[in-house]
């Protein structure tokens, strides 16, 4: 089982970028799959972006394309997903988590292993 801490949140002007990290203990890190998901204000978790094991495959929520890239090293156990032009929308609880399969999934059921998340704050 993977432990998964996330960082990178904080309060951010509408228009500006964030980059949220995820870094993973416990585990052989390049077998998993990662995803990021996220979870606005009275909502329900929704899937932000997928990685591949070894990062040649992404996913992208239709809602962030372009907007979104995700990207991992497996030398330093990191996932990270940078976010731009932020709106005031995208104000959420920003999670990390981790898939034993091979595919990539917008599926939560899918991931086995989750971080806490981190805030994301978007003022304008």
């Amino acid at each position: 089982q993977l432990q998964l801490v996330e960082s990178g949140g904080g309060l951010v002007q509408a228009g500006d970028s964030v980059r949220l990290s995820c870094v993973a203990s416990g585990g052989t890190f390049n077998t998993y799959i990662f995803g990021w998901f996220r979870q606005a204000p009275g909502k329900e978790r929704d899937f932000v972006a997928s990685i591949s094991r070894q990062g040649g495959g992404t996913m992208y929520a239709d809602s962030v394309k372009g907007r979104a890239t995700i990207s991992r090293n497996n030398a330093e156990n990191a996932v990270w997903l940078h976010m731009s032009r932020l709106r005031a929308e995208n104000t959420a609880i920003y999670s990390c988590a981790a898939g034993p399969g091979v595919d990539l999934t917008k599926q939560q059921k899918n991931y086995a292993d989750w971080g806490q998340g981190t805030q994301v704050t978007v003022f304008s």
